[in-house]
């Protein structure tokens, strides 16, 4: 009897302790109506507060959709623009070459020939020998490109491997001169390259083993060999892979030279053919330094400086129809290039600028 009573005495308890506690929430629900702040909401158009609201979020939405759209108009009118203005030259060469002379010195130009003149083109393959200058194009810039890769391999090399006392001030020293233009380095290459044992300019004769036009090959070729853009672009690529190669090389008892060629240059065969692409178009466009070392036998000449020097009339003015038609020719060629290629362009400089 006496634990059935304090069973019973408890649930009391417990009962009277939740009816104090529901009149308490009435009691403070009670005060809340009766502030004034209650008093001053309509419950009846609570409706009308939350459709405005929706109403609201549906005008921000519309705004912010309208801000993307001129957003992505005001990008897509400049990267129009932007492309026009890249564009323009060459479609104003083409346009070029297939005018006469008479309207191309016309004041009163047209984007678009008055005559199509299609001969200019044929004129360009009867009278133009493409056989011997773009031969002579390709020979300087495989083997430029050849030699270019050799020694950016080997430099980039050292500078993302090994270490040696001075390496970081080297480097440093190697970029600061990509500060200085390509113009100003003609002189110092000139004079470097004629005191060579092996090549004499205006001299036309047998230099032991060489002959001259060899030599003149050999200007052409020797003093671009060391291209510093292409060093850093490799050296940051080789940066990238990881040294746990390295040491698991070095504990298979690979040496250095062999970590090299069988690790670092397949893993960065990427922007190594980049770096040969660009290297390639680089020399068939180059025209200042061949022109300054082919002036003993224009036949020696690259495709360019070919370009220039050909077509003139016979009083001596140039022919700029016909000029503009066998430079489309010649652009040909490299445009291909760029756009089978462009993947691995794109790839190899994009993963060069990962790792500082």
């Amino acid at each position: 009897m006496a634990q059935e009573h304090q069973i019973n005495t408890y649930d009391d308890r417990n009962f009277f302790q939740k009816l104090f506690k529901m009149k308490g929430k009435a009691e403070k629900q009670k005060e809340r109506e009766a502030s004034p702040k209650y008093k001053a909401i309509d419950t009846s158009k609570m409706h009308l507060v939350i459709k405005a609201k929706s109403k609201n979020a549906e005008q921000l939405e519309k705004a912010q959709k309208v801000a993307r759209i001129m957003s992505l108009v005001v990008v897509y009118a400049f990267l129009i623009f932007m492309s026009l203005i890249v564009l323009f030259p060459f479609y104003w060469m083409i346009i070029t070459s297939l005018k006469s002379t008479t309207e191309i010195r016309s004041l009163h130009q047209t984007f678009f020939p008055t005559n199509v003149l299609w001969s200019n083109y044929i004129t360009v393959f009867n009278s133009f020998d493409f056989g011997t200058y773009v031969g002579n194009t390709l020979v300087v810039g495989i083997l430029s490109t050849l030699g270019t890769l050799i020694t950016t391999i080997f430099a980039a090399f050292a500078f993302a491997r090994l270490n040696f006392r001075g390496k970081d001030t080297l480097f440093a020293i190697l970029l600061a001169t990509m500060m200085i233009p390509g113009e100003m380095m003609v002189i110092t290459n000139y004079i470097t390259v004629s005191r060579l044992p092996w090549y004499e300019f205006g001299v036309g004769k047998v230099e032991g083993w060489l002959t001259y036009k060899d030599s003149v090959f050999g200007a052409m070729i020797i003093p671009f060999w060391i291209a510093v853009f292409y060093i850093y672009l490799l050296r940051q690529n080789f940066k990238q892979i990881p040294n746990e190669l390295y040491l698991a090389a070095k504990v298979d008892g690979k040496s250095d030279w062999q970590y090299l060629w069988k690790v670092m240059v397949p893993l960065a065969m990427p922007t190594l053919i980049s770096i040969f692409i660009l290297k390639l178009m680089g020399a068939w466009n180059s025209y200042v330094w061949p022109n300054l070392v082919t002036t003993a036998d224009p036949s020696w000449r690259l495709v360019t400086n070919a370009l220039r020097s050909s077509f003139t009339s016979s009083n001596g003015d140039p022919q700029y129809g016909i000029q503009m038609a066998a430079t489309i020719l010649v652009t040909v060629p490299l445009l291909l290039l760029f756009i089978f290629f462009r993947k691995y362009i794109m790839h190899g400089v994009g993963r060069a600028g990962i790792k500082g």
